[in-house]
Order: structure tokens, then sequence, then C-alpha cells
């Protein structure tokens, strides 16, 4: 629209200079070598204006014959750049779909069109990792060092490369000079963190994280977090040489994280130790309120030495009550309760930890509790064997490991906080069988009476009148043919079918039960193993 608008004011601009010289007639005299030219105003102004018009042709003609060999070349590079370029894209693609042949006949390409462009470089480093060859993978990347725009990239493709022959030494090295040339390149400051945590250095670990919040890289939750987790590490290492340092460093962890299990623990035992029950309370329940752990339960029960188990019973309710009614805080209760001989307290407890399939734990609580309050019994056993198919307990989980016991880094990648209190998955459980209390009789009554008869020297079966024919002879089952010995079968010469001879079974105790009620419990029990 402007342009427009600009045309037709300068065509207004002309119309008016062409009616103002035909308004104003004049002569323009030329001589020149003898010649003289006159002619009007007007059309001596068109006449000049033809001429200039005819030298900038001429001039533009002059200058494109004097420029075609440099139009020429330059046309000719920018094919060849434009093919270069085409075949980085391709080698690119083929490098990410896997094609290894391809990869490296694009780079070739690529480098030969290219040269020692950053992207020919990169191109021929990946398809080598693509093929495998390490050696010039390296050698790429080692091209890439002599440029400064290309030094960074280089430094991480070397970094990968010793990651991957498992140099860790050299592999820190390159992440060290990459952070010192750029230091906002997330891979190397994640690169140097997990070196010095690997190494222990814990102190270095909390600079190196507080330089990564500075330069934007963690956010301010995440970086607290991360805060809490190294200095919780400090303090577990220096807990048996330093323990008042040891102690700071839990108070400044528990903080920066009041709900980090480990920290809360660690200052709470400290703490008792010292005799400050009432901040040491204070910290373990408020981690108890946001995740019950037992190892909290494990420190709050005994802050004070030399308690009696009701009164460990009466802190194990206070965490009951704080957690609501969750299964590690019945789990404490029940467990005091045992120790206390409070046994009714302890099933009060324990009732609603029984409603759905009870965890490991809960089922060797109750064996416990059995063996506690009635002695050795089937019932004792029965949650035994419960125990082996029940689901697993909440632990400590990182990267597909279950701990024990809680780390600051993960055991398999090394990662900063990788462990999670969380329930392992019960795939591999069997499903939970439940003995019934008549057979878990039989098997303390059968177990108990069970005779054993010495291999040396058998006892001598009885003999006595056959059976009659209408009645006809049990089968010995596995603990009656212990007590009976072996049979003896005897040939008798007058039949040609030998006979064999009547097999007498000792009497059976009265508190042996019978032979079908004794292969009913066998076949029960086996049925449960």
């Amino acid at each position: 629209m402007w342009r427009a608008l600009v045309f037709i004011g300068l065509l207004c601009v002309a119309a008016f200079g062409a009616v103002w010289l035909a308004d104003r007639p004049g002569t323009v005299l030329i001589t020149f070598g003898g010649y003289e030219i006159q002619m009007s105003v007007a059309v001596a102004a068109i006449a000049l204006a033809g001429l200039a018009l005819a030298l900038a042709l001429l001039w533009s003609l002059v200058t494109g014959l004097i420029q075609l060999p440099s139009r020429l070349t330059f046309a000719s590079r920018a094919r060849r750049r434009s093919r270069g370029y085409q075949a980085v894209s391709r080698g690119m693609v083929a490098v990410g779909a896997g094609d290894t042949i391809a990869a490296r006949r694009y780079a070739n390409e690529a480098e030969r069109l290219l040269g020692k462009e950053p992207l020919t470089l990169l191109l021929k480093a990946q398809a080598a990792q693509v093929s495998g060859n390490r050696e010039v993978a390296e050698a790429a990347f080692l091209q890439m060092m002599d440029e400064d725009e290309t030094r960074v990239l280089g430094l991480r493709g070397l970094f990968v490369e010793a990651r991957r022959r498992g140099d860790a030494a050299s592999a820190h090295q390159y992440a060290s000079e990459a952070v010192r040339l750029a230091p906002a390149a997330a891979w190397a400051s994640d690169a140097v963190l997990e070196a010095r945590c690997a190494d222990g250095d814990w102190r270095g670990a909390l600079e190196t994280v507080e330089r990564r919040t500075s330069l934007g890289l963690l956010d301010k939750k995440t970086a607290r977090r991360h805060r809490a987790v190294l200095l919780t590490a400090d303090a577990l290492e220096r807990v048996d040489r330093d323990p008042d340092g040891a102690l700071r460093s839990a108070q400044d962890a528990v903080k920066l994280a009041p709900d980090l299990v480990p920290a809360a623990a660690l200052a709470g035992r400290l703490l008792s130790r010292k005799g400050d029950l009432r901040r040491a309370a204070k910290v373990v329940e408020t981690a108890w309120r946001s995740l019950p752990h037992p190892d909290l339960a494990d420190v709050y029960l005994n802050l004070r030495p030399g308690d009696s188990g009701l009164d460990r019973l009466k802190r194990a309710e206070t965490l009951s009550r704080l957690s609501g009614g969750a299964p590690e805080g019945r789990l404490a209760v029940a467990r005091s309760a045992l120790e206390a001989r409070e046994f009714d307290r302890a099933r009060d407890a324990l009732e609603p930890l029984l409603q759905d399939r009870p965890s490991m734990r809960v089922c060797l609580l109750m064996s416990d509790l059995e063996q506690a309050e009635h002695g050795s019994t089937g019932r004792g056993r029965e949650w035994l064997a419960r125990a082996t198919r029940a689901p697993r307990d909440p632990a400590w989980i990182a990267d597909g490991i279950v701990s024990d016991h809680w780390a600051p880094i993960s055991p398999v990648t090394g990662r900063l906080d990788a462990f999670v209190w969380q329930a392992p998955p019960d795939v591999l459980i069997a499903p939970e069988l439940t003995l019934h209390d008549d057979v878990t009789a039989d098997l303390d009554d059968e177990v108990k009476v069970l005779p054993i008869v010495p291999a040396e020297e058998p006892a001598p079966a009885p003999v006595s009148e056959p059976a009659p024919a209408s009645e006809p002879v049990p089968a010995a089952t596995g603990a009656e043919a212990v007590v009976a010995g072996p049979v003896k079968e005897e040939a008798k010469e007058e039949t040609p079918v030998p006979q064999p001879e009547p097999v007498v079974f000792p009497a059976t105790p009265p508190d042996v039960p019978k032979p079908k009620e004794q292969a009913s419990a066998r076949r029960s029990v086996f049925s449960v193993w």
C-alpha cells in the first residue's frame, strides 16, 4: 500500500516538472568540434535521461562480465555446500535409524564436501559410535577440541567414551574441564556431582549443588532436598569420629527436609545420647507424621535407656495416635506390647492388619506372639509358613535394588536421592495358604511321638497267625515302615509262586494317630509346603 502511494507521489512530481518546463520555453545550445546542436529544454532533459540510462546499462554489462568467474565459483561452492548439508541431514537420519553403512557413507561424503565443519565432525563421530569404532569416534572428538565453538561438544563426546570404557578418572577430568568452560552445561555439572558423591566428598558435592542452584539448573525445592541428603550422608560418615559435627549436619538436614527419615532418625538418636530427650522426641514426631517408618519407631521407643516395657508401650501408643492408626504405628504397639507381655493389647493392635493379606512382618509378629503366649504350637508354625508366602513389607528401593538401609546415592547409577520407601513388587510370591488347627494339631502329635529305630539292629518282626483272607492288610506308611522294619519274603518250595509271609504291625501307641488320620494329616501338610 505504501509503495503504491510513493509511486503515485513520484509520478505526480514528474508530471508537475514536465508541465513546469513546458510553461517556460527555452533553448539549449551545444557546441562541440565545430558542430552546434540547438534544442528545447524539454528535449534536452529527455536526451539527458536517456543518456544516463544507456550509461547505466553499459556499466552493468561491464561489471557483470568482470564478476562472471567469481559468480560461477560462488554458485559451484553453494551447490557443493548444499550437497554437503544434505549429506549431513541424511547421515543424521541414518544414525538415528541405526543404519551404520549409510551413516558412514554420508559421513564420508559430508567430510569430502564440507571439510572440517562442526556438523561434519559430529556426524563422523556418531557414525563411528553406531558402528562400534571407538577409536575413530575419539579422534573426531579430539578434532572438535581444536576449535573454540566445538570444544565443549568434544569434551562431552570424550566423556561419554571414557564412561563406556570404565575410565572414571578421565571422565571426571573431561566433565570438570567442561564445567570450567561452560558452567551452565547440565551434563557436566551432573557428572561432577556424581563423581564427588561416589568419592564420598560430600562437602564438594554441596558446593556443586549450590553452583547449580545459582545457575538455575535446579529449582529451589529440589536443591533443598539435595542439600539435606548430602548433609545426612556427611553426618552418617562422621557419626563415629565426630558426633558433635554429625549432630550439626543432621540437624541442618532436618531443617531443610523434616520428612527425611534417615536424618530425623540420626538426629533423634544423637540428641538422646546427649540427654536432650525433648528435642529428640520433637524431631522424630515431626518426621513420623510425614512418613511412619520403623527406624523412627525404634529411635522413639528407645529414647531413654533403661525404660520398662510398659513405658515403651506408652510411647508406641503415642506414635500410633500421631500416625492415625497407620500399619507402622500398630506394628510398633504390637511389638512393644509383646515385650511387655501384654498379649491382648498386641492382638488388638494386629487385628486390623489381619483382615486382608497380612505382610511378612505381621505374620512373623503373630508367630512370636503365639509362641510367647502358648509356647511352641502349630499356630506359631502356621504363621511362619504364611510369612514365607506373605507380601513383602516396604523397604528402601533404588533403580530396582532393594536394601534394608538407606543410602544417599543409587548403587547402580550413582543418582543422588534415589532411594524411596515403598513395597517391593510381589509378583513372585506364591498364593498364601492357611493351615487349619486340626491339621497342625495332628502334625504336632505325629512329630512328637514318631519313634526312631536304629538302622544297625532292626527289631525282629513278631510272628503271629496270618490275617483272614476277607480282611485286607493295610499298606504301611512311612512312619510305620520305620517302626516295623524291613519285610522279609520267604518262598515255599511246594508252590511255584512264592507267597509273602504275613506281616504283623506292632501295636500303635495310644498317642499316635491312626494310619488313615496320619496319612490325611501328611497329605494336608504336603499340600501346604
